[in-house]
């Protein structure tokens, strides 16, 4: 197996936690911010629940080739307003896990854990820590990182 590194990033938003919450819960606003700068994402399912699945889309802009992505992963740890665990791997518009060479990544690409943690700060502002686990070292890595922090700067913009 190929090495890997965890991804941590934190953002502080200027909204409340109930709103932060339901940007990462809801289909329809998850939407307004899933995805690097250029993508959109206008296909999503959430089942939010405890072994539950999500299913999310990303449509890359033409000079990224226009391609559709899928992601999805189990619910595997809820508390409401305060933590989201979940795993990650490539899927097909359905749902089933497909192979990441559909989607031009190494075949080998591991299956992943998101944890992401809510924290209510004062002034109805909060902090957020996205930490992803278990993504292939080295260029996806970084590309990972850098996705995550374009979309991360979509949500501050969609949260507004």
């Amino acid at each position: 197996m190929a090495e890997t590194r965890t991804l941590t990033l934190e953002r502080v938003f200027d909204a409340p936690v109930e709103k932060v919450w339901a940007a990462w819960t809801e289909a329809e606003r998850i939407g307004k911010w899933w995805g690097p700068k250029g993508f959109t994402s206008s296909d999503n399912k959430i089942d939010l629940r405890v072994d539950g699945r999500n299913n999310l889309h990303m449509h890359a802009p033409a000079e990224f080739g226009g391609q559709d992505t899928y992601s999805g992963g189990k619910y595997k740890e809820i508390v409401s307003l305060k933590k989201i665990v979940v795993t990650d791997e490539f899927t097909d518009k359905d749902g089933k896990k497909v192979s990441p060479g559909i989607y031009g990544m190494p075949d080998d690409f591991p299956q992943s854990l998101v944890t992401v943690e809510f924290d209510a700060l004062p002034d109805g502002k909060t902090k957020l820590t996205v930490t992803h686990a278990g993504l292939p070292a080295g260029e996806m890595s970084d590309q990972t990182s850098a996705g995550w922090n374009e979309s991360l700067d979509k949500l501050a913009e969609s949260l507004r």
